[in-house]
């Protein structure tokens, strides 16, 4: 009874062992690892904007146009319609530019008597008006006047076209006036920016004397 126990024992353990075996990884492998979604850094450099060159404005090439001036009276005239002219003409050679003047001088119709005569006057050109003082010296058969005023009227473009004869490298011109502006010729002047050919923006001053003649300088 003892001999035929033994062989069954042994089979039974020879069993167990071969259950209990685990397998393991062959040699020289490793897990492997996912691959990153992030790109490597760029080495390229950021690009910059340019600063534009604008284009020049043309330097005027001929003196600034002399306007005419028609309804000149006859040499008979009345004196008054005469000196009347005269302040009209005058006011718009000034401006620049012809357009609709009035003058009205109260007790101009009294002119023609003899002796010297001091009238204050209102001229308005283009809608913006401005006063001044006529002096007449009337003999018996001449007679001499003078019309004089603080202030002037001038159009932006005549003003303009005297920024750009001063500033060769201007590509853009703006005036802080109206089309028609009056202006006083003792004042500091009109402000007028200037963009230049290379973009910057520079200051300037447009005095206007009394006969209309404007000079530019950098403010």
């Amino acid at each position: 009874m003892a001999v035929l126990g033994l062989p069954v024992l042994s089979v039974l353990a020879v069993l167990v062992l071969s259950s209990c075996s685990d397998s393991k990884p062959e040699a020289g492998t490793s897990p492997s690892t996912p691959a990153s979604s992030t790109p490597p850094p760029s080495s390229a450099p950021i690009p910059t904007a340019s600063t534009p060159t604008l284009t020049a404005l043309p330097t005027p090439s001929k003196p600034w146009p002399t306007p005419k001036v028609t309804g000149e009276p006859e040499n008979d005239a009345p004196l008054a319609d005469r000196i009347t002219f005269a302040i009209v003409k005058q006011a718009q050679i000034a401006a620049g530019k012809t357009a609709t003047t009035t003058v009205k001088c109260p007790g101009i119709d009294k002119v023609e008597t003899a002796g010297k005569h001091e009238l204050t006057c209102t001229v308005t050109y283009a809608g913006k008006p401005y006063t001044g003082t006529l002096t007449v010296d009337a003999k018996q058969y001449t007679a001499s006047y003078k019309f004089t005023s603080e202030s002037v009227a001038i159009v932006r473009a005549k003003v303009v076209d005297a920024v750009l004869r001063t500033v060769t490298d201007a590509a853009k011109v703006t005036c802080t006036m109206d089309d028609v502006a009056v202006v006083k010729h003792s004042d500091a002047g009109i402000a007028c920016d200037v963009t230049t050919t290379a973009n910057a923006v520079q200051p300037y001053k447009a005095q206007v004397s009394g006969n209309g003649q404007v000079l530019v300088a950098k403010a």
